[in-house]
């Protein structure tokens, strides 16, 4: 049995992880802006639910979140940076009262939740970290700009953060979900920029589209995800990197491809740069 906390677990994802983590026998430590759901969607939860209330963006109550769960619980084994906003609009059409409320969210708020469980996993020795980002933070498509910088910007300091933490027993994976059907289209979840500037038409406005046509009508089982994070949070030799979703390795193995031929075909010109008493690369 370990103890997880999920952040962002009302809904979605994060509602589909908790579920999967109390049928495997695990404690959990769920949050969220508003608990009411947690309350209830879990009755047969009894003392392995924990719901506890959080914004993300409010670094001391992530602190005050986990001190309970390490006070309820004793520790903290598994750690599911869930929580997140989407922003469909062009780069150019976000404002940048908007652009930073997105960055707060997906960006600052893993930041402070991830702050506030280091500790409790460095003296402990051990410890799971999985955050969930998105094939966009790995290749970014028109319309999703903003949101793409947010879980490119997850990913960055997530690798870096593997290499610092695997000394010291603790894992991150990072884990990479394309379209699931949860409600992440919603206006609770999405919100899409009212600036529209008619040069993006052909490109942002196909996304736009995109977003009505698919919603709910998705690919990917959030159950069946689920489950795979449960397992992950599990797994000695989990990956640094996890793709969900036949869309998301599709993206994933386009932009490996493209990235492979443009190093080839520009090669010569990235490594001219040397100074020429450098020994050849």
């Amino acid at each position: 049995m370990s103890t997880w906390l999920i952040t962002g677990a009302s809904r979605g994802f994060g509602l589909e992880i908790a579920r999967a983590a109390l049928a495997e026998g695990h404690q959990v430590a769920a949050t969220a802006r508003d608990t009411t759901t947690l309350r209830t969607a879990f009755p047969e939860a009894g003392d392995a639910l924990l719901a506890l209330p959080l914004d993300v963006t409010d670094e001391a109550r992530a602190k005050a979140a986990v001190a309970e769960a390490v006070e309820r619980f004793g520790g903290i084994d598994v750690l599911v940076n869930n929580a997140g906003q989407g922003m469909l609009g062009a780069v150019e059409e976000v404002g940048d009262e908007a652009a930073r409320a997105v960055f707060d969210t997906n960006v600052f708020g893993t930041l402070n939740v991830l702050r506030a469980v280091l500790p409790v996993m460095r003296a402990r020795r051990s410890g799971h970290i999985i955050n969930i980002t998105s094939v966009g933070g790995f290749d970014g498509v028109a319309g999703w700009g903003l949101y793409a910088a947010t879980k490119f910007a997850i990913e960055g300091f997530s690798e870096s953060l593997r290499r610092e933490t695997e000394p010291l027993g603790v894992q991150v994976t990072i884990v990479e979900p394309g379209y699931f059907r949860t409600d992440f289209l919603d206006a609770s979840s999405l919100r899409r920029e009212e600036t529209v500037i008619a040069d993006y038409a052909a490109t942002v406005g196909q996304s736009r589209e995109r977003a009505v046509r698919v919603n709910h009508a998705q690919p990917g089982d959030p159950v069946k995800a689920a489950r795979i994070i449960v397992g992950l949070g599990q797994h000695p030799d989990a990956p640094h990197r996890l793709q969900l979703g036949a869309d998301a390795v599709d993206r994933v193995e386009a932009k490996l491809d493209l990235m492979r031929d443009e190093l080839a075909a520009w090669r010569e010109v990235s490594v001219s740069t040397d100074h020429d008493d450098v020994p050849g690369v």
